[in-house]
């Protein structure tokens, strides 16, 4: 019987710094040799995370980015490694009109696919990968998207949740992060959406899954899994609806789960 095994990536997989600890490393490829699916499954873009599949030495399957909105084919075979098997987009405008001018400070990242990302201004060195264009508005919104964050140095993941209420963001699925960090997505797309595409694909039963997370952005890949695993550092509400919490990424939580499955 082989599991499909969904990974998110930062806060579960690596620290937050992108560091990937030996044990956590040695795990995934030990349930991986052992004849299971693992698929990272991460808000990342597509080009922030082929290098962490790399690193674990994920070079077939699939990998699901950009919080659902991208699933990747992995092979050795292909030109870059991988190839886009799906691409699902949404019109940014609507949304990103009810943000503009709600937080002082904010900038505006839409991800440009494969390349990097269209931005209202620099974001942070470190935060986005790829390449960073500065754009006006109309080009922030004039095309289709995959993905927009919304992003402030000053405010919290708090204040982001009380302002998604207080605008009223509908039409859209959005989550926000650890800090105030905004991704926004097209409506009906998560992680777990985009994962029960590849569960058909790979002919997976329902009853063989099993997701670790630690975010917002994983709780319907959570809730999804037939067995989800919250990180021990994930906020209350993923963990309330996780089926089960693990140690925290500082104590290699996601290791202690993977050696349950070999």
């Amino acid at each position: 019987m082989s599991l499909l095994i969904a990974l998110d990536i930062d806060g579960t997989t690596v620290h937050h710094d992108g560091h990937l600890t030996d044990a956590v490393r040695d795990s995934v490829r030990a349930v991986a040799d052992a004849g299971h699916h693992v698929v990272l499954a991460t808000g990342r873009s597509v080009i922030a995370t082929i290098p962490i599949a790399e690193k674990l030495g994920l070079s077939t399957g699939f990998a699901v980015c950009s919080n659902g909105a991208i699933t990747l084919r992995l092979g050795s075979d292909l030109p870059d490694g991988y190839e886009i098997i799906e691409a699902v987009t949404f019109d940014p405008k609507p949304a990103l009109t009810l943000l503009r001018g709600s937080w002082p400070d904010a900038v505006v990242a839409v991800e440009d696919v494969g390349v990097g990302f269209k931005v209202s201004a620099p974001f942070p060195d470190g935060e986005l990968m790829g390449d960073q264009r500065v754009v006006p508005w109309d080009e922030l919104v004039g095309h289709p998207a995959t993905r927009v964050t919304f992003r402030s140095p000053t405010g919290s993941a708090e204040d982001f949740m009380e302002l998604t209420e207080r605008i009223g963001l509908h039409g859209v699925n959005y989550a926000v992060g650890f800090t105030a960090w905004l991704d926004i997505n097209p409506e009906g797309v998560s992680k777990g959406s985009a994962l029960e595409q590849v569960r058909r694909s790979l002919g997976v039963e329902p009853a063989d899954t099993v997701a670790v997370g630690d975010q917002r952005n994983d709780i319907e890949m959570l809730r999804w899994a037939a067995r989800g695993v919250a990180m021990g550092q994930a906020p209350a509400e993923v963990q309330d609806i996780a089926d089960e919490v693990t140690e925290t990424v500082d104590n290699d939580g996601l290791a202690l789960v993977l050696r349950t499955l070999v």
